[in-house]
């Protein structure tokens, strides 16, 4: 009697453990677990820990509630100004209601990733090439729009999307190559016409200041002509401006114990000594042949 009734005991301890073993779920942090009972969804979503079930009778489901990332294939459309282009992007999602993702959809990834390549489709058509190139964040934002507002029924939350990379045509990258280049030689000319505009200005005030005092422009032409041997050049032609000339003149003539003189008087005063000695050389010939023929009697 006693041993009927330890094996009937180690039988019921044996079905207990082996009934535990079977009900017996743990359920991690990020996750969330569904339970249906003979195929109706339980109300009561079980959180993380140990939980219980109904073996044979319930069954569960555990559900990440992590965020997703999820990378869309490249997707080849023609932009609004006519330009084929390839687009690829990256979708971030969680989700927010376990039951929902179980009951409404039946492949909640599937889902998103199919509804993201329609919707980056659709944007890539309403978009011109430039916006697609400069102006990602506003299409950014719109992307996300359109894949959420399907995606919350799923009980999926977009958290983010991001279009990752504008693959485009050689031609294309040949002729933005082009613009891009033209652009910046239309700018550097810009650049060069108005710095000749202020150097000349420049120049002419220098111009009008050294007119008013001409040692200016000797010393100007000192300074470069310093510039010019530094550069270490075997020859060095040297103009020499007759505005010079004229100022060594007149600081001759100015020496003291000498009267100063104008100018037209001192060219006058060179003629007339110019012929004096003309006259003088004539004469002294005249008389160096009379020497001569008297001699020769």
């Amino acid at each position: 009697m006693v041993e009927e009734l330890v094996a009937a005991g180690a039988a019921v301890a044996s079905a207990g453990a082996v009934y535990a073993m079977a009900a017996a779920r743990v359920v991690k942090q990020y996750e969330r677990g569904v339970v249906f009972r003979l195929g109706r969804l339980r109300e009561n979503v079980r959180g993380p820990g140990f939980t219980m079930i109904v073996p044979f009778v319930d069954r569960m489901r555990k559900v990440n509630l992590q965020i997703v990332t999820m990378p869309v294939p490249a997707q080849e459309g023609i932009t609004r100004d006519n330009v084929t282009v390839r687009v690829d992007a990256v979708v971030y999602f969680k989700v927010v209601d376990a039951a929902d993702a179980v009951v409404q959809v039946e492949d909640y990834r599937f889902a998103v990733s199919q509804m993201a390549q329609t919707s980056l489709r659709s944007i890539i058509g309403k978009s011109d090439l430039d916006d697609l190139l400069s102006n990602r964040e506003k299409l950014n934002q719109g992307l996300e729009l359109m894949i959420d507002s399907p995606a919350i029924g799923w009980g999926v939350q977009i958290d983010r999307v991001e279009i990752k990379d504008v693959s485009l045509p050689e031609t294309m990258k040949r002729s933005m190559a082009r613009q891009a280049e033209a652009d910046r030689e239309r700018r550097a000319r810009v650049i060069n016409a108005d710095a000749e505009l202020q150097a000349s200005k420049k120049l002419a005030e220098a111009a009008h200041e050294m007119a008013e005092e001409p040692a200016a422009l000797q010393l100007r032409l000192l300074q470069t002509v310093v510039a010019v041997a530094a550069e270490k050049n075997s020859t060095l032609v040297l103009p020499f401006p007759v505005e010079l000339l004229r100022f060594l003149e007149r600081a001759q003539q100015n020496l003291p114990g000498q009267a100063p003189v104008q100018d037209g008087g001192t060219g006058r005063a060179q003629q007339a000594a110019l012929d004096e000695g003309r006259d003088q050389g004539r004469d002294q010939g005249r008389d160096q042949g009379g020497d001569q023929g008297k001699s020769s009697e």
